[in-house]
């Protein structure tokens, strides 16, 4: 009988050390499948953050790709405002008038003609303007001298000035009668008949060759 309860104690003692054993195994086994759901389910939302930016980043590129078109825009509109796209002066668009600027002394006589820009907006000149004197004695055509400059921005009610020199009169007849101005702005072919403001005459030449020269635009300033 002793032998026998003996015997139960152990197989009791036995048992209640398979049931500790077995806990200890369940545990780390209900630990890991926690630990792996955790695990799993951490790369999951990354990916769905990632798909959120990289939408949002397709939308912020968008934008970026907005900006500078509308950055560009901006630039070709100050551009377009300023010189960049100014058209050139045309005779309708120019208060065009001549003065004497002879200086006693000066072997030659000179007028300076005036273009002032009275067309609202800018324009570029540059070169030389066509100049004619009609005269009793037929039209003289002004010979070009000197090197046009690079094209000037006319700013909207400014004014640029050229030079027109002649010969004076000094052999003491009548001369070759001065009796009008033509002017034709560069580029153009419309023309503006003014008076003549210089001197009244011409000595009479042989021909051979104008006497009467044209300077570049912007060589004269104002008045002279």
């Amino acid at each position: 009988m002793r032998a026998r309860k003996l015997t139960f104690a152990a197989l009791v003692v036995a048992a209640g050390l398979s049931l500790t054993a077995c806990q200890e195994d369940d545990g780390p086994g209900q630990t890991d499948p926690s630990s792996e759901s955790s695990a799993s389910a951490a790369p999951s939302s990354g990916a769905g953050s990632d798909g959120s930016d990289q939408d949002g980043g397709k939308d912020s590129a968008g934008s970026e790709s907005g900006e500078p078109d509308s950055a560009g825009s901006t630039s070709g509109g100050s551009g377009s405002g300023s010189d960049a796209e100014a058209g050139k002066c045309t005779t309708d668009e120019l208060e065009i008038t001549a003065q004497d600027n002879y200086i006693d002394g000066d072997p030659d006589g000179t007028v300076v003609v005036e273009l002032k820009n009275g067309g609202g907006e800018d324009c570029v000149i540059s070169g030389f303007a066509g100049v004619d004197l009609k005269t009793n004695s037929g039209t003289i055509s002004a010979e070009r001298t000197g090197e046009p400059g690079d094209p000037y921005v006319l700013k909207d009610g400014k004014a640029i000035w050229f030079p027109v020199e002649y010969p004076l009169n000094d052999s003491g007849g009548s001369g070759v009668r001065i009796t009008g101005l033509v002017v034709t702005p560069p580029n153009e072919t419309k023309s503006v008949t003014l008076d003549w403001p210089g001197e009244g005459s011409l000595p009479v030449t042989d021909g051979s060759g104008s006497s009467v020269k044209v300077g570049p635009i912007g060589s004269a300033g104002q008045g002279g």
